[in-house]
């Protein structure tokens, strides 16, 4: 069988699985969302430059604290058969450390952070939000590089809810990781400033 992308935000007109998305190329970035093989464009620098200031920060702390494990994008998060996502940023607490196998994640996240991309922004903030609370990833970020903002989101019983959003200047906590501080002022970084300077 031979395994057709669709497009960014189209509707599967044939429901796959995680097996159909196993024999997709490795050139492309995919994920496989409600049964739809979706493929994700290659972040801009400002996508690669915040995630790798916050996943330094988040996964030395992670492993000061052996708090568990942190992987980066792309790792396949298989939540069903039929949804497999590769977030940016991901937190698997050692409690829960047998969802952790050498091919991929098998469960549930307790923590999720997607970065917004022009290309991406509407699936992170809608279907992917609704995805995680079903699935039950505790705690859920959306990191806004253009805005220079980062929301944390909580699992309640009816969905996710707003804990906080921070913007520059502020330093971001998390319920999650008690413990963790991070300034906001060091993840977005002027870039346009950087080009005039090179």
């Amino acid at each position: 069988m031979r395994v057709e992308p669709v497009s960014q935000n189209s509707p599967a007109t044939t429901e796959l699985t995680y097996e159909d998305y196993q024999k997709t190329s490795d050139d492309e970035r995919y994920e496989l969302l409600d049964g739809a093989l979706m493929i994700s464009p290659s972040p801009n620098t400002a996508h690669q430059s915040v995630q790798a200031e916050l996943g330094w920060r988040m996964a030395r702390f992670v492993r000061e604290g052996r708090l568990g494990h942190l992987f980066f994008a792309p790792t396949d998060v298989v939540l069903s058969p039929t949804d497999v996502g590769q977030p940016d940023l991901l937190f698997i607490s050692s409690q829960r450390a047998h969802i952790v196998t050498l091919a991929n994640i098998q469960g549930a996240p307790d923590l999720i952070v997607e970065i917004r991309s022009d290309s991406t922004a509407e699936r992170d903030e809608s279907f992917k939000r609704q995805l995680y609370a079903d699935f039950g990833v505790k705690e859920y970020w959306l990191v806004d590089p253009e805005a220079a903002t980062i929301s944390v989101l909580l699992l309640g019983e009816k969905g996710y809810a707003e804990a906080a959003t921070y913007t520059a200047g502020q330093t971001l906590t998390s319920p999650m990781l008690d413990g963790l501080f991070i300034n906001l002022d060091d993840l977005f970084p002027d870039l346009d400033s950087e080009e005039t300077t090179t």
